[in-house]
């Protein structure tokens, strides 16, 4: 069995097969805006590893490129997939059963982080993605 999760209502269940990769948190704004925290963490798996087991998430264009995926009746965001990984999605870790199964690994868009949220762990810290460091 893989990891199980769903939406804050139960109208939405997923189970997620196969290892999961890229755990981070990440601070980038139209994360901290979809979700309404300081910070999101996220796993991926690959696209075809993601089954809907329970009704069917609503899917927000958010912007150019990316698509949000969220219960339509209690608004839990779900996943986040880009145009430029087709074959992976991302996985809200807080929207998993045991949200303690996968731990962030690293921080992405750290420059984008808001000043008041102190780090106190040793996890890299990226000020974008993993592969620009600008």
């Amino acid at each position: 069995m893989g990891l199980l999760g769903g939406c804050m209502c139960g109208a939405v269940r997923y189970e997620a097969e196969g290892e999961p990769f890229h755990p981070t948190l990440c601070h980038c704004v139209d994360c901290r805006r979809a979700s309404g925290a300081p910070a999101l963490a996220w796993f991926s798996v690959r696209r075809d590893a993601l089954r809907w087991t329970r009704g069917t998430p609503a899917l927000n264009p958010s912007s150019p490129g990316v698509e949000r995926q969220f219960c339509s009746a209690c608004g839990t965001q779900l996943t986040w997939r880009g145009a430029a990984a087709p074959d992976e999605i991302d996985v809200t870790m807080g929207s998993l059963d045991d949200p303690n199964a996968v731990a962030p690994a690293d921080h992405t868009y750290e420059a984008q982080r808001v000043h008041w949220l102190h780090l106190a762990d040793e996890m890299p810290r990226y000020p974008e993605t993993r592969d620009q460091t600008k």
